[in-house]
């Protein structure tokens, strides 16, 4: 058997070859085989080694880097930054053992950012859009007060900052776009998210975000007394909390609220779940009115209020995780059918009934939906005693979307 060499996977900053130690230099220019992208690959144009370009799918380089280390050649692998951190690090671990692989790397993007604008980082949340689901990057630069995003040709620092001011982050917070790091061409342009929006950099690039006000879960269970609301018509604070159990958000995640009445669910889920996107409908004008002194009280940025009818005011709004339905105005099962069908899949639908023949109904729409009868009795004083003060029962169906698996 040959002797197997492990396979030296080397970072680069912009600056290429010319940021490296001579005696790196000397053992990448013995390599048999050359790994890397194009722009990696171009700082050592000059060696003779056989060259593969890592291409959309990483997967050819890794099989021909394994076949190479197994018959024992020299295999070189040119990375960007530090290859653990969003790099192929990654992708080589799930081919070769620890003991297959040595890495040198260089800096990280991000470490070079900060170091671009003299910023402490220790602080900071690190992020990559650089081939990777978009979604999960919002939430999390909302809930942190410093942020580093790597981007890509298509998730731009401009199309990230007008995601960041769409979820409610100011306008005027302040970014900084820092491109083609340690590189001699190194730029840093200090803006406002507003300001970048309408920008083009470099593609090679980070973008660092400030967040005044991160956005930090508030416990649900505000006392009913503390909404504004029309002859008590408010779900109530126990059978709220058992509600948004059942809703069971998760960050970033997307809740309809539809018949939201004073707006009790929708602001104590938005509060819960700062970086969530929370959608309410109201058609009585009086109750839009209350969730608009409900949220002076309670502020949500992350909670999007309509005065219209479901279930035509839903259509427009992003796919549900989660749906919540307390009122329908006689329109169930249209309701039912529309969360239904735009559900993602595992998706949760909770409606509140309050009535035998509506609930009839909706079992009928939901097959297997689960119901539970909730009837709170709260204590009250009585002289030197205690009796116990009914409030109206209520049915609670919960019906998830069956999950889909690739």
């Amino acid at each position: 058997m040959s002797r197997r060499t492990p396979v030296l996977v080397v970072g680069l900053t912009a600056a290429g070859a010319e940021g490296l130690p001579v005696h790196l230099c000397e053992r990448i220019r013995r390599a048999d085989l050359l790994v890397g992208g194009k722009r990696q690959l171009a700082a050592f144009a000059d060696v003779p080694a056989e060259r593969l370009t890592i291409e959309a799918s990483v997967e050819p380089a890794l099989s021909r880097l394994y076949s190479a280390w197994e018959s024992g050649k020299t295999a070189v692998v040119l990375a960007s930054g530090d290859p653990l951190w969003y790099g192929i690090g990654s992708s080589l671990r799930r081919r070769f053992p620890p003991e297959a692989l040595e890495i040198i790397p260089a800096p990280t993007a991000a470490q070079l950012a900060f170091a671009a604008l003299a910023e402490p980082w220790h602080d900071a949340i690190l992020l990559s859009a650089h081939g990777r689901p978009f979604a999960n990057i919002i939430p999390a630069v909302l809930g942190a007060a410093k942020a580093a995003i790597l981007t890509d040709h298509q998730q731009t620092p401009a199309v990230i900052a007008q995601a960041l001011i769409t979820a409610g982050l100011a306008p005027d917070s302040r970014c900084a776009v820092c491109e083609q790091l340690g590189g001699t061409q190194q730029r840093v342009v200090r803006a406002t998210l507003a300001e970048i929006v309408n920008s083009t950099f470099d593609p090679l690039n980070v973008l660092i975000v400030w967040n005044d006000q991160p956005r930090q879960p508030v416990p649900p269970g505000l006392p009913d007394e503390a909404f504004s609301t029309e002859a008590g018509q408010l779900t109530k604070r126990e059978v709220r909390l058992l509600n948004l159990a059942e809703l069971a958000i998760r960050p970033g995640e997307v809740l309809w609220d539809i018949g939201a009445g004073s707006g009790s669910v929708a602001i104590e889920a938005a509060r819960a779940w700062p970086t969530a996107q929370v959608y309410a409908v109201e058609r009585r004008a009086v109750f839009i009115d209350h969730i608009q002194t409900n949220l002076r009280r309670f502020p949500a940025p992350n909670l999007h209020v309509f005065h219209g009818e479901a279930p035509e005011a839903c259509r427009s709004w992003p796919d549900p995780h989660a749906v919540f339905v307390g009122g329908s105005g006689g329109r169930l099962s249209d309701i039912v059918t529309l969360a239904r069908q735009r559900l993602h899949p595992a998706g949760r639908l909770v409606i509140n009934l309050v009535m035998t023949g509506h609930l009839a109904q909706v079992v009928q729409l939901l097959p297997g939906a689960r119901v539970t009868h909730v009837q709170i009795n709260r204590g009250a004083p009585i002289q030197t005693d205690l009796r116990f003060a009914a409030l109206n029962p209520v049915y609670i169906v919960v019906w998830r979307k069956e999950a889909t698996y690739d």
